[in-house]
């Protein structure tokens, strides 16, 4: 047979998941390692799926997304963060902020051209680039400076194929809310070497620690700038899968384009429901945020309490502890913590080789589990 494609060939399976097959067949494991909610989606948005299927509402809609949907993101952006989209030609719906990525990539890419990515990073950023012919360069950020982007590192990084540089903030793994100045510097940089700049912000309503800013409101970034969001996290809707894109309309045209031959749109209910998670919903919002927080900080305060230096986390719901007091390499100590304590954490290491020393742990999941896994946690290092 002749051989299937090589790119995607030579991506290795997420890391994650190997965690959670060894999970799947052991009993009382406490999960830290999926990024999920652990809420079910608020009733008032349920509801409006509910009633969106009884009214028959199962057909495609336009390819961009439903209008009133597209105007009340962009109004929302506008309002919380001074970022300024037009509804009708800069902002698509997509399915999850998963595919608004694959279809950035796909615009902005030519075969062989670079994407400079932060690490550590969300395990899917490296393989998007490379599936849309890209090449991914990572570029090492450092827990004493609070995972911050190096901007010397990454002007380094920069050669005449890169295109791009991918940011995602508050990040996945680390927790780290990048400060205003590293942006202002970053967006300085796109412009000494003429860059575009693509910001994940799917975790901005779940920053504790001063503000989000918005990458599209910085400054003379907008108009090199692809801001990406959704409703999987703070609306704990990730199984509604759906998303949006802001861009400026040459990109967010382009978007549109291939959008149009390969999803068509995003489900129909998920858009409905999406609609009433922003005219709605805020109330639950706050109510879920306020929780992770509590969770944040008791969970922190255990995992030091227990022996290992963690960086405080200011956004998402990601813990990023040291391990390397340990002795051991990340993968070891989440495969034996596993298996010996009945916790699931992720080795740092699948979110680049900066990563290695550190485990990632969600506090997406009940408090008292949370108590419970650090006293785990504290046995497994008292034994080592």
């Amino acid at each position: 047979m002749k051989p299937l494609n090589t790119t995607i060939s030579a991506i290795p399976p997420s890391g994650i998941r190997r965690f959670f097959d060894i999970a799947a067949e052991m009993d009382d494991v406490i999960s830290l390692g999926v990024g999920e909610p652990d809420f079910v989606t608020p009733w008032r948005i349920r509801e409006a799926g509910i009633y969106a299927l009884e009214r028959g509402y199962t057909t495609y809609t336009g390819n961009a997304g439903l209008p009133k949907l597209r105007e009340l993101v962009c109004a929302d952006l506008a309002s919380r963060y001074d970022a300024h989209y037009e509804p009708a030609t800069e902002c698509l719906v997509t399915t999850g902020v998963s595919e608004g990525l694959d279809l950035a990539f796909r615009v902005l890419l030519n075969p062989g051209e670079e994407v400079i990515v932060p690490e550590p990073c969300y395990v899917a950023y490296q393989p998007c680039v490379a599936f849309a012919g890209g090449v991914p360069v990572g570029v090492p950020t450092h827990a004493e400076d609070g995972f911050a982007i190096d901007i010397a590192a990454v002007e380094t990084a920069v050669t005449p194929r890169t295109k791009a540089i991918l940011i995602g903030s508050p990040a996945n793994p680390t927790g780290a809310v990048q400060p205003p100045e590293v942006l202002r510097e970053l967006v300085a940089l796109a412009e000494r070497h003429d860059l575009y700049l693509l910001s994940d912000e799917i975790y901005d309503r779940l920053t504790y620690v001063g503000t989000h800013t918005c990458l599209g409101a910085v400054p003379c970034a907008r108009e090199r700038t692809v801001v990406l969001g959704g409703f999987s996290k703070a609306q704990a809707m990730t199984g509604w899968r759906v998303g949006w894109l802001a861009a400026p309309e040459p990109i967010a045209e382009l978007c549109l384009r291939v959008h149009q031959y390969t999803m068509l749109c995003a489900p129909h209910v998920s858009q409905i429901a999406a609609v009433e998670a922003l005219t709605s919903a805020e109330g639950d919002v706050a109510e879920m945020v306020a929780d992770y927080d509590r969770r944040r900080r008791v969970f922190v305060k255990g995992l030091r309490e227990a022996g290992l230096d963690c960086p405080e986390p200011a956004g998402a719901f990601y813990a990023f502890p040291s391990i390397r007091a340990s002795g051991l390499d990340s993968e070891t100590f989440a495969e034996r913590l596993l298996r010996e304590e009945s916790v699931a954490v992720v080795p740092g290491s699948v979110f680049g080789s900066p990563g290695e020393g550190h485990i990632r742990c969600s506090y997406a999941t009940a408090l008292p589990q949370l108590e419970q896994a650090v006293e785990r946690i504290g046995n497994f290092l008292r034994r080592l």
